[in-house]
């Protein structure tokens, strides 16, 4: 049946697949972008019905880190240009207990092997800021540049991409055949100068001039202004506890007003669409929208690998034009 669907896919533009795709936030930036995205994979049933309501290409529900090495569901999809893809990235997150041993990282291995057994021309894949220290990314360098990808590595801030967040992420972009950091130039490029704040973002939609947002630990501060860039949107959302001391750096002091970013809100913050579709129970809401890769860091990645991919055609064209016989 997969098959059946593949076959009606369009063949109009860079055919992307996107793996342990959540609820899509890889997806539509890639897709805001000018990327086709002809397929995507995730075994979260919570997300893929969200994902499945936002998107029209076929989103499969398969545990790939079951698979075992059998990969050939994948290479039933016609002409894949490029594989995107946020491995689970619980077990090096610094609000995680940093266990490279618990199993989730190896999805980050299985990434890579899928890179190689697919071969796409290019891939990009995303992962916390502390992903390129950890065991198990020395393990995926090592597969993906045995399949002779050359890789360029960046922790990007996504209040720098057009997110209203200071969220620092890592990509690593491969191109089989290519040169390693050949698209550092173009990810450093368009690079803001200054982080945008959620004002700037969202302007007065909110209804709110600061807000509350749980800290990991009470030594950190816990209320914000609409005036700065967001923290890290998380996994969690909770309330104002009743006994809350203020911290040293909190925007204000606490008012009987003052309260967390709701759901939904915290969705702008990763600057889903006002008009994105988010159904589900709110535990998993909270949970899928603080694991998304936000919409325009995603965006302003494709943009880039994009940029590179028009600059080194065109490139490659003239030059081979000024060889050829007058």
């Amino acid at each position: 049946m997969a098959k059946s669907i593949f076959n009606e896919i369009n063949k109009s533009s860079l055919k992307v697949l996107d793996i342990f795709a959540g609820c899509g936030g890889l997806s539509l930036g890639f897709q805001n972008a000018g990327f086709e995205i002809v397929a995507a994979f995730d075994n979260w049933k919570a997300a893929i019905n969200v994902y499945q309501k936002n998107f029209n290409h076929p989103m499969i529900n398969c545990d790939l880190s079951q698979v075992n090495g059998d990969y050939t569901l994948l290479s039933q999809i016609p002409e894949i240009d490029v594989i995107i893809g946020g491995p689970p990235c619980q077990d090096f997150s610094s609000a995680g207990n940093r266990n490279e041993d618990l199993g989730r990282g190896s999805l980050s291995i299985v990434f890579a092997e899928i890179v190689r057994v697919i071969s796409p021309q290019w891939f990009v894949m995303e992962n916390v800021d502390r992903f390129p220290k950890s065991r198990k990314y020395l393990e995926c360098r090592k597969i993906l540049k045995s399949a002779n990808y050359g890789l360029t590595e960046k922790i990007l801030d996504a209040s720098l991409c057009g997110v209203p967040q200071k969220r620092k992420r890592f990509f690593c972009i491969g191109e089989l055949g290519g040169k390693d950091e050949g698209l550092l130039f173009y990810l450093e490029s368009n690079l803001s100068k200054k982080s945008l704040t959620i004002r700037e973002y969202t302007g007065d939609i909110l209804g709110i001039e600061y807000y509350y947002r749980h800290p990991r630990s009470y030594k950190r501060r816990a209320i914000f202004s609409i005036d700065e860039p967001s923290p890290t949107i998380r996994g969690v959302n909770r309330p104002i506890p009743k006994n809350y001391q203020l911290h040293s750096g909190d925007a204000c002091p606490v008012t009987s007003s003052l309260r967390p970013l709701t759901t939904i809100e915290r969705s702008y913050i990763q600057t889903f669409p006002y008009d994105f579709i988010f159904e589900g129970s709110k535990t998993d809401l909270e949970q899928m929208i603080g694991n998304a890769v936000p919409v325009k860091l995603a965006e302003y990645v494709a943009k880039a690998l994009l940029k590179y991919i028009h600059h080194k055609y065109k490139d490659e064209f003239f030059s081979k034009s000024l060889s050829l016989p007058l």
